[in-house]
């Protein structure tokens, strides 16, 4: 009998022990949602967009980072240079007009605003080089159209397409390959 007492109350011990050690080993360490950093949410805003907009006059607004904005006189490679937009305002470092962007992958996609346009130059130096390129365009009354851009050449858009057409602001350009 004494034999028996005391392997139950080695087990109940044991048991106690567990058990408590268990809730004390619980009770220190912290639930996952305690210890885990903020979910970070990229929004895609454009790196530097105030400070390229003091200095060429346009609004970059977000994009995969596949676009973008680049020096006009970017040297080309394997005949692919940079997408020239021109416009009718003071826009570009140089207020000349004109800005250059450099698709830098397969494809990619830049929300911007550049108004006032009139011309998109494909990337492509020579036929058959270039990124396929659409055009999201807006006028001031808002009507929207998109617009295949010539890879290798000039697409006119707004009042390069007639004098008296509704100005239009580049507002997205999407590229492929």
């Amino acid at each position: 009998m004494r034999i028996l007492a005391r392997v139950l109350l080695g087990a109940a011990a044991a048991a106690v022990a567990l058990t408590g050690g268990t809730l004390v080993a619980h009770a220190g360490q912290q639930s996952p949602a305690d210890n885990q950093q903020p979910s970070l949410v990229e929004d895609f805003s454009y790196p530097g967009a105030n400070a390229i907009n003091a200095s060429a006059g346009i609004t970059l607004v977000s994009g995969d980072g596949h676009i973008l904005y680049a020096d006009c006189g970017t040297p080309p490679a394997n005949n692919i240079g940079v997408i020239q937009v021109h416009s009718t305002d003071p826009i570009g470092p140089s207020k000349n007009g004109t800005v250059c962007f450099k698709v830098t992958a397969a494809s990619g996609t830049l929300t911007l605003k550049v108004t006032n346009v009139y011309e998109i130059r494909g990337d492509g130096q020579i036929s058959g080089a270039g990124h396929k390129l659409k055009a999201d365009l807006t006028t001031d009354a808002g009507a929207h159209s998109t617009v295949d851009v010539n890879p290798s050449g000039s697409t006119p858009v707004g009042v390069g397409t007639k004098p008296d057409a509704a100005p239009t602001a580049l507002v997205q350009l999407t590229a492929s390959s």
